[in-house]
């Protein structure tokens, strides 16, 4: 037998999974329902703000508000049904975090390790990264894909470690968990999840 062997994943590109839909930024002066979304608040040319959720917007006079909550006191009060503070911001000064369409893959493309520099003019997101790319992830936002099933709301509670079968492994709770960890102390329920299958939000 001569001449190289064949490669079984060529023409399958399946076998890896693909990575989650971007998060894209969208103003919500716009038809996008507010309440329980992600938001980030600030002003073009100063600077952005996020970890804040938003309720219903408020009409006062001529003038349109969005109660903005930090992320962590809306879990409590979805959690234990209380009532917390929450600021009310004017609509042009809010923008709202909406998952965007997964962008074609370019065929043998490389993520660019470059400086990328954006617009002041409004809030970005980058787009997701393999955990395995990153130097640390403990605390972050993770989304878990399996199977091309996106697991969002996610918090990673440990760095990249050795699980038991030898996989690269991180565990992962739901941001609930993650923030009742803080305010009553409960440990949370992890899960371990190898770290091809995460990507940093």
């Amino acid at each position: 037998m001569t001449g190289p062997l064949p490669d079984p994943f060529a023409g399958q590109p399946d076998w890896a999974p693909l990575p989650p839909r971007p998060i894209e930024i969208v103003p919500a002066t716009g038809r996008v329902e507010l309440r329980g979304r992600r938001v980030l608040v600030g002003l073009p040319g100063l600077g952005w703000r996020g970890d804040l959720r938003a309720d219903e917007r408020v009409v006062q006079g001529s003038r349109t508000y969005v109660p903005i909550i930090p992320e962590h006191e809306w879990y409590r009060a979805e959690s234990d049904q209380v009532e917390v503070f929450a600021p009310l911001v004017p609509v042009e000064r809010v923008w709202v975090e909406t998952l965007a369409d997964r962008p074609a893959a370019a065929a043998g493309s490389t993520r660019e390790q470059a400086i990328r520099l954006v617009s002041l003019d409004g809030p970005t997101h980058r787009p997701p990264t393999p955990v395995f790319e990153t130097d640390a992830v403990s605390g972050r936002r993770v989304v878990h894909v399996e199977d091309s099933v996106e697991h969002r709301d996610l918090r990673a509670v440990t760095e990249s470690y050795s699980g038991a079968d030898g996989d690269i492994c991180v565990r992962v709770t739901p941001e609930l968990e993650w923030y009742r960890w803080a305010w009553r102390g409960q440990p949370p329920t992890t899960l371990e999840v190898p770290v091809h299958l995460l990507w940093i939000e």
